[in-house]
């Protein structure tokens, strides 16, 4: 349980330092080998980030969410990070 919430203190600190706060993080999943079967021990997140708050409020439209892929390693530092979609908040996430 320690483990976890220090991979989601660090994502945390890490989102609002160079992206913005995250809204959500909606999973973390450890991760033992990488894609061809080497030792690549660390974690892979999904979270979701609020965009554009202050535009969207201004203009009464529904808030922007960003979800973004991140990777950690085994030493709780972000490898990468990459969006891979926007929705709006109140939209149902089919994923």
């Amino acid at each position: 349980m320690m483990e976890i919430k220090k991979i989601i203190q660090t994502t945390n600190d890490f989102f609002e330092e160079h992206i913005a706060a995250p809204h959500k993080i909606t999973s973390v999943e450890q991760r033992k080998q990488d894609d061809e079967g080497n030792k690549d021990e660390g974690w892979d997140l999904t979270i979701e980030v609020i965009e554009e708050k202050d535009y969207m409020k201004r203009y009464a439209k529904d808030e922007m969410l960003g979800v973004y892929q991140v990777t950690m390693n085994k030493n709780y530092e972000i490898t990468s990070y990459s969006r891979v979609g926007r929705r709006y908040r109140s939209s149902v996430d089919d994923g």
